[in-house]
């Protein structure tokens, strides 16, 4: 499996471990695995949208990924994972580096046209802190994807 997501964030970057932090714990969740499977790498790619850390945004939080570094080294990486089940696209730069603009007009529609994705393909929102109130508006991804996406990572699994 391939977890797309956007780009390492401060904790990441000082641990050198994808998702070693609070949003790392959700996304496992809603994975429905645990971390000795999350941090197999013979079951679980971990290619992040942008692949170094971009530095602060000035407005606040972390700067957006540099997209150069996707569009350079996706196409490269990717025919290297063998026997790629499924790919998840976490939130909107992993969506719109595979999807493109219009295929990720905004992370809700995308995730919420799950069905309408490419065969092996998954989106779901970035699983940071900022997504609760997101949640709370879209009940429907509790209801409808996470188990979806659980049934689909427990078939990859089960090879």
């Amino acid at each position: 499996m391939l977890i797309v997501g956007q780009a390492p964030g401060t904790a990441v970057h000082r641990s050198g471990r994808p998702f070693t932090d609070p949003s790392g714990d959700r996304l496992r969740d809603w994975l429905g695995v645990d971390k000795s499977a999350f941090y197999d790498p013979s079951v679980f790619a971990i290619l992040p949208a942008g692949l170094c850390y971009p530095g602060r945004n000035p407005k606040g939080g972390d700067a957006p990924p540099i997209p150069e570094c996707g569009l350079e080294w996706h196409p490269r990486l990717r025919p290297l994972l063998c026997g790629l089940r499924l790919t998840v696209l976490v939130g909107q730069y992993g969506q719109r580096l595979y999807l493109g603009r219009e295929g990720a007009a905004s992370v809700t529609a995308t995730v919420r046209e799950w069905r309408a994705l490419p065969q092996g393909f998954l989106a779901t929102p970035h699983p940071s802190w900022r997504v609760n109130g997101w949640l709370k508006r879209n009940p429907w991804f509790e209801v409808e994807v996470l188990p979806v996406l659980r049934q689909q990572v427990r078939a990859a699994l089960a090879g």
